[in-house]
């Protein structure tokens, strides 16, 4: 591809790409992929010297990871990502900068109000990403592993523990077999000897990434279990070898990370499930 010649792709299309290619990157480059992925409205704006900085990297690598996916330089990648930018619902966006605004601002103490209403707005504002970059294809192919798996599997740890608490509880209510992985007593590797193939792995797992929820789905996958990876990057390590990634960047308001985007994917899942089984019973109207 010549990117001076031919219209650059779209920004979903080219981090599918730098998806797929990622593995053999090197790590300076697999360090620019994350950055992008992660801060995709911000790449079509910054300047290749504050990017490079953010990466830990020098400018030159950032044009080393422009030409390696077939763009002449920098400016090139990033008319992609600005014209993405664009598309985006502003809503979500003003909500952002609304809340960078205040703490930029320092406008003293805040009332405990004060401080609810920001991490409302943050939340709102993380749904609307949310809806708007959700994958239909991934989504849908999550949607199928877990209609044709007789038993699920749900793991998350630390912080995604609470999503896959409520996975085990909203599906069973769906006829499946439903089991958490908990890992108590560190004996979550014993519990994937009951793993068989065809089963499905919803693990959910953000950065840094728990090592326990990893080692589960390399167990179950070397049992030929199929994962759906609910996670905050395309590259994570649990997204490496999943079926299904569902992608899902929560926002961030004074430091603190929210669960509601997550959940919401989570319920959005069980209740798709939930519709897709109902009309394979012959719920749907003749």
């Amino acid at each position: 591809m010549n990117a001076s010649s031919a219209p650059a792709p779209a920004a979903d299309a080219l981090l599918a790409r730098i998806s797929a290619a990622y593995p053999a990157l090197s790590k300076q480059l697999k360090a620019i992929a994350l950055h992008i992925e992660k801060n995709r409205d911000q790449v079509g704006i910054e300047g290749i010297q504050e990017l490079a900085r953010q990466c830990g990297v020098q400018p030159s690598a950032v044009v080393r990871f422009a030409q390696h996916f077939g763009f002449s330089g920098f400016s090139a990648l990033q008319a992609v990502f600005r014209d993405d930018l664009a598309r985006q619902l502003a809503p979500g966006r003003n909500y952002r900068s609304r809340i960078r605004d205040l703490i930029e601002a320092g406008p003293g103490k805040l009332s405990s109000t004060d401080i609810a209403r920001e991490f409302l707005a943050g939340s709102v504002a993380g749904m609307q990403e949310l809806q708007a970059t959700l994958d239909p294809q991934s989504f849908d192919a999550a949607v199928d592993l877990l209609v044709r798996s007789e038993t699920v599997w749900i793991v998350g740890a630390r912080r995604a523990f609470p999503v896959a608490a409520y996975l085990e509880y909203a599906l069973q209510h769906t006829g499946k077999r439903v089991c958490l992985v908990s890992g108590l007593g560190g004996m979550q590797l014993g519990q994937m000897r009951s793993v068989q193939a065809g089963d499905a792995v919803l693990a959910v797992s953000f950065a840094p990434y728990a090592a326990e929820t990893l080692q589960v789905v390399q167990a179950a996958g070397a049992r030929g279990a199929h994962t759906i990876a609910l996670t905050d990057s395309r590259m994570s390590p649990i997204a490496e070898s999943a079926q299904a990634v569902l992608v899902v960047q929560e926002s961030a308001t004074m430091g603190f990370r929210a669960l509601s985007s997550t959940m919401g994917l989570a319920q959005s899942l069980f209740i798709a499930l939930a519709y897709a089984l109902e009309l394979s019973h012959g719920g749907a109207a003749a």
